[in-house]
């Protein structure tokens, strides 16, 4: 599933070559993705300038002024900036056309979703209750502190809750706790303040690389001009079960944790 700097790195492709140009079509190919499609989408903003393009969580968000067309790439979605006149393919559901270039929708499983919004986005109930940015500064260690602090579960999973920290799935969480060197395992609330410490701006210099290295490109993902993101290259402890430690060559381990796979160094973290 696209994580936050995959859907970081798809906001900065598409924003600086449509925002500003007029939405003049919008093809819907589908009845439904997750949810049903704004059939009348064309009618509503067909004509309106695309202001820009926001992101919350992994949630991209496009303000045309009038209303804010809110869409989620679901397990394998992606989109494309494509010539307009470009015949789709098999997967490719929904087409916002400006002038004669198409952002192209493409969602083989048909997981995401494209939503229209009118008034405050942030109230919308998918939106709502998404909890902080990780890369904002709410996010610090004394505040993780304290959202932890009745927290019992595991660490990892904790860490992907988007109801406390959006964004962090499971490659950005595993490759976070190694570089901070805390075992995955470990109950959230136990985590020390030591630990804390170096926790969070391991989060936040795994996922700005991430988004300097266009994403991890593992199953599906690509980029809005087709090329692939590679993250996945400079992964430490993700998908290397078997494999030597990159820091102390001791074998990666693997266990799951809630239906995820976990990995990590059972020396480095502790």
């Amino acid at each position: 599933m696209p994580e936050l700097p995959e859907v970081e790195v798809t906001r900065r492709a598409v924003e600086p070559q449509l925002a500003g140009k007029q939405l003049t079509h919008a093809e819907l190919r589908v009845p439904a993705l997750r949810y049903p499609l704004p059939q009348d989408l064309a009618r509503r903003i067909g004509g309106e300038p695309l202001k820009s393009v926001g992101r919350r969580g992994k949630y991209l968000l496009f303000d045309f002024g009038c209303g804010h067309l809110l869409l989620h790439l679901g397990m394998s979605g992606s989109l494309r900036l494509v010539p307009a006149r470009r015949a789709p393919e098999k997967h490719d559901h929904v087409d916002l056309v400006f002038g004669g270039t198409a952002l192209r929708l493409r969602d083989p499983r048909r997981f995401g979703a494209l939503l229209w919004i009118e008034g405050d986005p942030a109230a919308h109930p998918l939106l709502a209750a998404l909890g902080v940015e990780p890369l904002s500064r709410a996010f610090s260690a004394d505040w993780l502190a304290a959202a932890l602090a009745d927290r019992r579960a595991a660490i990892k999973p904790t860490l992907m809750d988007a109801h406390l920290v959006v964004g962090i799935g499971n490659i950005y969480a595993a490759e976070s706790l190694f570089l901070a060197g805390v075992d995955p395992r470990r109950e959230a609330n136990r985590v020390s303040p030591r630990r804390l410490d170096l926790l969070v701006p391991a989060i936040r210099k795994i996922l700005r690389a991430a988004i300097a290295a266009g994403g991890s490109s593992l199953r599906d993902f690509s980029h809005a001009d087709g090329e692939l993101g590679c993250f996945q290259t400079r992964h430490r402890v993700y998908d290397r079960a078997g494999l030597p430690c990159a820091v102390c060559g001791t074998p990666i381990k693997a266990i799951r944790q809630g239906q995820r796979s976990t990995y990590y160094c059972p020396r480095c973290q502790k």
